[in-house]
């Protein structure tokens, strides 16, 4: 998840670097998104992760 978060990240800069706005801020919003999902993700396994070891 987080290979595509950066995937839309490089996207966002290449289209903002080509001039295309609309497609870099949706590109940088799909991001955004993802990498949020992953972390709310990892923190979940971590906090899994830790309850089955006590």
């Amino acid at each position: 998840m987080l290979y595509y978060a950066a995937v839309f990240l490089v996207i966002a800069l290449v289209a903002a670097a080509l001039g295309f706005g609309g497609i870099a801020g949706a590109s940088a919003g799909i991001a955004q998104i993802l990498f949020f999902l992953f972390l709310l993700f990892f923190a979940v396994a971590v906090v899994v992760n830790f309850a089955r070891s006590r």
